[in-house]
């Protein structure tokens, strides 16, 4: 098929806020162009993402990040037959068969020592990543094995964990220590976002009253400090449309697996401090190119920090994110590439010189449905 990669450009303005967190309760930061930068992970925005597939997809097209795959395979086997006994031990076996071997009872805690429940079934050593259809197989192989007691084929078990990904698992892939043959590679790349201009750490100093104090305690119940930021970050990600059709082995699948992602991610924002600062916003502007070269990220259109003075900040970056693109077609394109823009508020104006801007439903319809073209058109 021909090769297609949805590239997805998001500008997007937050308030005063702490998404991110380091270790030291900071928001993450970078050094870009070397000015520090506000930064949001990767790992932060996928699994933002990933959160919002819950709404948008069937949940039996989605997998399980868990350390707890014995239960979960239990608890499947417990919805095909009740009747099963020692399922926690049929279980371990047929997980062991489809090459997950590191399975133990965690340790229990020192202060909970009679401590019973997840302290009694064993666990993976890592987060295991398995599609609901996965589960679902691997559960009816020890359903059936322990009717028949015979030993659980190894090959019927393998492949039942190898076949049938979840749509996350295909977009974000999969790694298993001990069964390399069981990875996925992710068909999706998300870039760290930063943001487009230099940003310094502030600092809330707060205080809050013990409402049960005598009236002549003039004192706070308790004092703190919470960092916080504010910017406009250039958030950047990309889909290998390839890639993630032989992940899922379907078209339809593919398709509304784009669709899926597209919505997810530009819609989504990690939850940190979100109680405490209300920062939810949406995008100033969305830019998606689908190009048949290879992915390409336009963080170098903000190398230069962006100083605004007298405009918004995401008006100017929207006119310097207009010309890294139009940098790069010039003396990279081939001419097939395809773009589609949403914009709000001065920066549409901007990024007309890219394409007509239109509403977020109608851009990725667009995007859908050249995506089906392809895939079409490989067939």
């Amino acid at each position: 098929m021909t090769r297609l990669f949805v590239d997805v450009h998001v500008l997007q303005t937050v308030p005063p806020s702490n998404i991110n967190r380091d270790d030291t309760g900071s928001p993450k930061s970078a050094v870009y162009g070397g000015v520090p930068r506000a930064r949001v992970s990767s790992q932060a925005w996928k699994r933002a993402t990933r959160q919002m597939f819950r709404q948008l997809l069937d949940p039996t097209t989605l997998g399980v990040r868990t350390k707890r795959v014995v239960e979960l395979v239990a608890e499947a086997m417990d919805v095909i037959d009740p009747a099963v006994s020692d399922r926690d031990v049929v279980a371990v076996e047929v997980l062991k068969a489809a090459g997950l071997k590191d399975l133990e009872k965690p340790k229990r805690s020192k202060k909970q020592p009679d401590a019973a429940g997840d302290g009694e079934r064993e666990q993976a050593k890592y987060l295991v990543f398995l599609s609901a259809t996965q589960i679902q197989r691997l559960a009816s192989l020890a359903v059936e094995a322990a009717h028949t007691g015979a030993p659980i084929d190894r090959a019927a078990a393998r492949a039942a964990a190898d076949t049938g990904n979840g749509v996350d698992v295909a977009l974000f892939g999969r790694m298993i220590a001990d069964a390399a043959d069981l990875n996925v590679d992710a068909a999706a790349q998300v870039a760290h976002a930063i943001s487009v201009h230099a940003v310094n750490t502030e600092f809330d100093y707060y205080t809050a009253v013990d409402d049960r104090a005598p009236e002549d305690n003039q004192g706070a119940g308790m004092i703190g400090l919470v960092e916080f930021n504010s910017s406009t970050l250039y958030r950047y990600a990309t889909v290998n449309v390839e890639a993630l059709q032989a992940n899922l082995g379907d078209d339809a699948a593919t398709v509304r697996a784009v669709e899926a992602f597209v919505t997810a991610f530009v819609k989504s924002m990690p939850t940190g401090k979100q109680n405490t600062f209300a920062n939810r916003t949406l995008p100033d502007a969305v830019v998606i190119s689908l190009r048949t070269d290879q992915p390409v990220n336009l963080v170098t259109a903000f190398e230069e920090p962006v100083n605004a003075a007298g405009s918004a900040r995401a008006v100017v970056a929207a006119k310097w994110l207009v010309e890294r693109h139009q940098a790069i077609e010039r003396s990279f394109g081939d001419g097939s590439t395809e773009t589609f823009v949403v914009a709000t508020g001065d920066g549409s104006g901007e990024l007309g010189a890219l394409a007509e801007p239109a509403s977020f439903a109608t851009v990725v319809g667009a995007v859908t449905a050249r995506v089906e073209s392809v895939l079409r058109a490989r067939s």
